[in-house]
């Protein structure tokens, strides 16, 4: 019993020392497999698992002698790969993370992925609408990104004399977008409403230096003004992009100087919350609209002194010039700017000309509610006429008087379109026509229909 007992020991025995050196080779070839892949992770055939080894009679003597060398050297290996691979999954995370981070900061601008900011240096951008035959930007550098257009707005200061014996003093502040620069002179554009009533205008740049700036031209009805400084000191202008092709829910960055210089530079992120909005505007304070503005409608954060500062997207072009809010209490983030590609003809003009010439027909009118009651005798109407202007003057050797009309007249139609109110008259002559054109009126005299035909002529 005790030689059967010693048998069975010693075959058990056996079998565990087999079953060790089997272990212990299986192991070997593993670690040689998975030494293989991980080399195989930069080669052709990557392995991503192991299969085990088989057993091979005869060859685990072989393998004793030279066990402990290979054990020892692939444990070095693994070792070493190991590291390796560590130190780069931890190094992927750490950049994923500041990328992820930069991104989010805006300090990498999202978008844009080719190129850096010296490729397009000195160069406008492909895409800009070329309106501005001589925009360029001489011994100054393009925006390429978000920091960099923030170099190029400014801040506009209104300048205002309280009597004749006093200094200007500041009367209100502004911003503006320097869009050029040529000949020695830089050229900035802001709202009209920054600089009106100014008797001097001050720049003040990014490294709150201040400029004195001319005021070259400005339009109420546009809300702009365009503003001309030494270069000299000028070493950025903005990327003019193009509003054209904006989407509702893009990223936009609101860029000015909100309540004064003290907040200079602020950038303000949002989206695009509308697109082609119409907004009343009063310009001469009578509290009735009478010029209707097309807009763009954005959240990102405007304040007062954001008028005139940008409105760029994600690669740093400005697309728009932000003009005004929504000020009340139970309404936020319902700011508006106005389109880049309706502001670069009236830019142009106004550097060119100090003005924007626009068609009239020299009269002076106002809507069939606004006749004192004391002249409304003087006008007969059918009843199923409701609305119209009614000429209040018209002025001598201008094209109304060369066509015959006259006070008390109620125009109706102009080119067969219905005119009820001034903002219908002036929206359709300043956007569907232009000085020279050849227009029919048609009027009510005496309650009669009636029909004229003149010439519109520019302002003089």
């Amino acid at each position: 019993m005790e030689s059967n007992e010693e048998n069975k020991s010693l075959d058990r025995n056996e079998k565990q020392e087999m079953t060790s050196e089997d272990v212990e080779n299986n192991s070997t070839a593993n670690q040689e497999l998975r030494s293989e892949s991980e080399e195989n992770d930069y080669g052709e055939n990557p392995q991503t698992t192991a299969q085990p080894s088989e057993n091979i009679p005869g060859e685990n003597q072989k393998n004793d002698n030279t066990k402990t060398k290979t054990k020892s050297k692939k444990a070095s290996k693994n070792k070493s790969g190991g590291s390796a691979l560590i130190g780069g999954v931890v190094g992927g995370v750490i950049s994923a993370v500041i990328v992820v981070l930069l991104f989010t900061t805006n300090v990498i601008p999202v978008g844009n992925s080719t190129g850096s900011s010296a490729d397009t240096k000195g160069n406008n951008d492909s895409s800009t609408p070329e309106v501005i035959k001589t925009l360029s930007s001489e011994n100054a550098d393009t925006s390429t990104n978000i920091e960099e257009t923030s170099e190029a707005v400014v801040g506009v200061v209104n300048l205002q004399k309280q009597s004749v014996w006093t200094q200007s003093q500041e009367a209100g502040t502004g911003s503006g977008i320097i869009y050029k620069k040529e000949n020695g002179k830089a050229y900035i554009v802001t709202n009209q409403h920054v600089v009106e009533g100014a008797q001097e205008v001050e720049i003040v740049l990014n490294d709150d230096e201040r400029v004195q700036a001319k005021v070259l031209g400005t339009d109420a009805l546009t809300d702009l003004a365009v503003l001309e400084v030494n270069g000299e000191k000028i070493d950025t202008v903005a990327n003019i992009g193009t509003s054209e092709g904006l989407k509702v829910g893009e990223t936009v960055i609101a860029i000015g100087n909100p309540l004064g210089m003290n907040f200079a530079n602020t950038v303000t992120k949002g989206i695009v919350s509308g697109l082609n909005r119409s907004v009343s505007i009063d310009t001469n304070g009578d509290a009735r609209p009478d010029w209707v503005t097309e807009v763009i409608q954005t959240d990102a954060a405007i304040n007062p002194g954001n008028s005139g500062g940008a409105l760029v997207n994600s690669d740093g072009e400005v697309i728009g010039i932000n003009s005004m809010k929504i000020a009340k209490q139970e309404v936020e983030g319902i700011g508006f700017a106005i389109p880049m590609d309706s502001a670069l003809p009236i830019m142009e003009q106004l550097e060119q000309n100090g003005e924007i010439e626009r068609p009239l027909i020299g009269i002076s009118t106002a809507s069939l509610n606004q006749v004192p009651p004391q002249y409304r005798s003087e006008i007969a109407l059918p009843e199923d006429v409701k609305g119209g202007m009614v000429v209040a003057d018209v002025q001598t050797g201008s094209s109304a008087d060369t066509a015959g009309l006259q006070q008390f007249d109620v125009i109706t139609k102009i080119n067969g379109n219905e005119i009820t109110s001034i903002l219908e008259l002036r929206k359709y002559l300043y956007s569907e026509t232009k000085i020279g054109d050849t227009i029919e009126i048609e009027f009510y005299r005496d309650g009669k229909a009636q029909t004229a035909e003149l010439q519109l002529q520019a302002r003089e």
